[in-house]
């Protein structure tokens, strides 16, 4: 009895020991966001913020507004900022400034955003992890790493994972490389949207509802075209669709490996793209996005894509299940019961403004090489009258010159 008497109170002592640990580390956690929000507001031109190795866990967004600043983490894997009990936010981190550099550490679990840089020039996104550690769910934040609004970005060597829109999104910027990263359970791995001159090479997008995408979207600051999307791999990219009703990417079947929409002078070459159980790569216009503003869209813009380029890439399996009812019925109606999509599918809007009966103007022809087939599903009259004819894409177009980022990153 003495003895059974001593274990309890053993345990329980183990038991006290171990609640003041955690206590012990909720403290910890309070005096270091604390510390960090007082570094970010002290910051001055030329500041580096070194985060030791650690999981720490904020509850409050951080912001920073001060040009010219460094925040470092010990690695992607080893510096940990974790808002899975984030009360006030909804940005992990909110960045209003130019010349800022983020690397080597992670963001998990937050709000909203993730990562926002907003407005600025000179930012380079090195070694950065984004996560939503529950996996995909509709309630995890829209954008993972996005800058906005943004001049002369790089974005290398980083990982998100669960995004409920894109998980590294580009948009209104100008002068963009994005490398080497990898998204995977995002709904949208990589978006480039309303950008100019942008580089994306070296990526692995897999397990996101659509791979890689191009946007052109209404009532923005500006229109995007010039993307080059080279050296990647596409694959397996069939998750569905989890994006929050209203979201304009609440409309990419899942399935999607390369997508194009709305955007010009977009060049895709030399990936690996495979296994997109919709279409490996989808050329479309505003029209087959179902995302219609309330306000109208503004009279000068252009929802059809043009001068688009494909060709080099090596692509295999993928159209065999495309999502939604009305593609599904399209592929066994014109394919059979176990037949499957070409490689790239055309939604069939063609700007009647820019061609000469019924072709395109050269420059803006879409123009496809070394593919096994192409299908325009005529989505102007239904789907009614669908075509397998590949000589309209028998073309050549420019290439498009690499984007220089000036002045170029160190890190």
């Amino acid at each position: 009895m003495r003895k059974t008497c001593t274990l309890i109170a053993m345990a329980g002592l183990l038991a006290a020991c171990g609640h003041q640990d955690n206590a012990t580390q909720s403290q910890g956690d309070v005096s270091f966001e604390s510390k960090l929000e007082q570094q970010l507001l002290d910051a001055k031109p030329g500041s580096v913020i070194d985060i030791p190795a650690g999981h720490y866990s904020l509850k409050r967004g951080l912001s920073l507004r001060t040009s010219g600043v460094t925040i470092r983490g010990a690695g992607m894997d080893k510096t940990v900022l974790s808002f899975k009990g984030q009360v006030v936010g909804p940005e992990g981190l909110l960045v209003n400034a130019d010349d800022f550099t983020i690397e080597n550490l992670a963001i998990e679990d937050t709000m909203g955003d993730a990562l926002k840089i907003n407005q600025g020039k000179n930012i380079t996104i090195h070694g950065v992890r984004i996560e939503w550690t529950d996996g995909p769910k509709t309630t995890n934040g829209a954008y993972g790493l996005y800058p906005v609004k943004t001049q002369n970005v790089l974005v290398e060597d980083s990982v998100v994972i669960g995004a409920s829109d894109a998980g590294i999104y580009v948009g209104q910027s100008n002068t963009i490389v994005v490398r080497r990263n990898r998204a995977e359970q995002n709904v949208a791995g990589v978006e480039i949207e309303n950008s100019v001159n942008a580089d994306v090479y070296d990526n692995t997008a897999t397990k996101n509802t659509g791979g890689i995408l191009v946007f052109n979207m209404p009532n923005l600051s500006q229109e995007g075209h010039s993307t080059r999307v080279f050296h990647n791999k596409v694959f397996a990219n069939n998750t569905g669709n989890f994006a929050r009703k209203g979201a304009a990417v609440a409309s990419v079947p899942a399935g999607s490996g390369i997508v194009v929409n709305s955007n010009d002078k977009v060049e895709i070459f030399d990936n690996d793209i495979a296994d997109n159980q919709t279409a490996n790569v989808i050329i479309s216009s505003y029209f087959s996005t179902n995302y219609y503003n309330t306000s109208g869209v503004a009279a000068d813009y252009n929802p059809y894509p043009k001068a688009i380029y494909v060709y080099g890439n090596r692509l295999s399996g993928g159209g065999d299940s495309p999502d939604g009812l009305k593609l599904k019925t399209l592929k066994t109606a014109v394919f059979g019961l176990t037949g499957k999509f070409p490689d790239v599918v055309w939604d069939g809007y063609a700007d009647p403004k820019q061609a000469v009966n019924g072709t395109p103007a050269p420059e803006n022809r879409i123009c496809i090489q070394d593919v096994n087939g192409v299908l325009d599903i005529d989505g102007p009259h239904g789907y009614k009258n669908p075509s397998t004819d590949t000589k309209p894409y028998q073309c050549t177009l420019p290439k498009l010159p690499p984007v220089t980022l000036s002045p170029e990153p160190k890190v």
